[in-house]
């Protein structure tokens, strides 16, 4: 389930997903044939519904758990689409009645983009503060991701610089927006397969994952905050330092587990939704003794998150937050390997 691996640059990056041909039937066309445009706007309608719901839970954690993460930026919960990483752009462009390639593809629930109200879903977008992202060159006819991660980089930029942005629209409309903080990760849907990892800058989950039938939200906010754990405790770095054997990855592992009470307690999630999460998800796709030893038995796992419970509920009743950063146990020794890395 959760091993980290190395996965390939979001086609629908940023805060945002991996992009995949969302409808099967969408071949590469230069002309756009008869289509069922109502069927196609569904198809893309389903991926969208999946990443709205893995942007809300990830925009909950990220703004949640600001006080303790290792870094944070300014955001304002808004995640681009691009016809050209579609499988078949100009399908795609005729299915959203769109002119051009840019449009809104989430806003996270409580962000300022979805706050102010001008960001509905599929709004075409013809300007990023001084620039037209429609402009911008494509390196491929289909499936291009780069000018996503372009314009994800930019808004960030403008967030930074001029502490907000101003967007138009292709109605001639204009929304400026003003950022808050939220922890340094992005979240990302991968268009199939059912993989969960962190890269130490991203969070990707492919659509087909298990959690996405479970219909509560904090047990499906666990699984994103046991990913989102190895970003703020930055196994990524650690274990390129420290090699990837299976002991640091299982130690790692088991970090990232008994962290994601204390992430779901400050994001106002029940933290007791971690053990539902793994008993669940373990007892059904966990290969138990068959599987490669990097991850304790899913059993072992619900147990370690469990012996965490009390520790968060002592700290939100003295506190009223989580505060991990402080008191909680490490693992591993996080320093190890840096002085070596540093001076090489």
């Amino acid at each position: 389930m959760m091993r980290r691996i190395r996965c390939w640059r979001s086609a629908l990056g940023g805060a945002a997903g991996i992009a995949a041909s969302l409808a099967a039937p969408l071949a590469a066309a230069t002309d756009v044939p008869k289509i069922d445009a109502a069927a196609e706007r569904a198809a893309i309608g389903v991926y969208q519904d999946a990443d709205q719901r893995l942007q809300d839970i990830g925009w909950t954690l990220a703004r949640g758990n600001v006080g303790f993460c290792p870094r944070v930026v300014p955001s304002i919960g808004l995640q681009l689409q691009d016809m050209a990483s579609y499988g078949a752009p100009a399908i795609a462009r005729a299915a959203l009645g769109l002119m051009g390639d840019f449009a809104v593809q989430t806003a996270a629930r409580g962000s300022p983009a979805a706050l102010s109200g001008a960001f509905a879903r599929n709004r075409e977008i013809v300007r990023l503060e001084r620039f037209d992202p429609n402009q911008w060159p494509t390196t491929t006819p289909a499936m291009n991701w780069h000018r996503l991660v372009w314009a994800h980089d930019h808004i960030e930029a403008m967030l930074t610089e001029h502490g907000g942005i101003a967007i138009g629209f292709a109605d001639g409309e204009e929304a400026r927006v003003t950022p808050v903080e939220v922890c340094a990760t992005r979240f990302e849907l991968m268009g199939d397969g059912g993989k969960a990892v962190a890269d130490g800058t991203r969070v990707v989950i492919g659509i087909d994952f298990p959690a996405f039938a479970y219909p509560e939200e904090d047990v499906f906010a666990a699984l994103v905050a046991h990913e989102l754990a190895h970003n703020f405790l930055e196994h990524d770095a650690w274990l390129d330092r420290n090699r990837r054997t299976r002991r640091h990855v299982r130690r790692t592992e088991r970090e990232a587990d008994r962290l994601m009470p204390w992430l779901l307690a400050n994001a106002g999630y029940d933290p007791a939704a971690a053990v539902t999460f793994m008993t669940r998800w373990g007892s059904r796709h966990d290969a138990g003794i068959l599987m490669i030893r990097d991850h304790d038995g899913w059993d072992e796992r619900a147990e370690f998150i469990e012996g965490e419970l009390p520790l968060v509920a002592e700290r939100m009743a003295s506190e009223g937050r989580a505060d991990w950063r402080t008191h909680f146990a490490r693992e591993i020794d996080p320093a190890k390997g840096l002085e070596t890395a540093q001076a090489e």
